[in-house]
């Protein structure tokens, strides 16, 4: 079973990696960090639908392996 435990932290850390993505897009979306966004030709609204996608798909996939019991036999 010590498969299953690599790949459940593999998955762990892809869902957190996405989440960290997802905020930093969101943050720049929000106008918190003092980036221009206007020279990077990419529209505003897509910005924030791709970072509130990568946030909280993250979290649920960050959650949902978390908190899954490990049942072995």
């Amino acid at each position: 079973m010590e498969n299953q435990s690599g790949k459940r932290t593999v998955l762990m850390i892809s869902g957190a990696m996405d989440s960290l993505l997802g905020a930093i897009g969101l943050l720049i979306y929000f106008d918190v960090p003092p980036f221009d966004m206007a020279g990077w030709g990419i529209p505003r609204w897509v910005l924030g639908l791709v970072g509130a996608g990568l946030f909280f798909s993250g979290i649920a996939i960050f959650t949902y392996y978390f908190s899954k019991t490990d049942v072995s036999g």
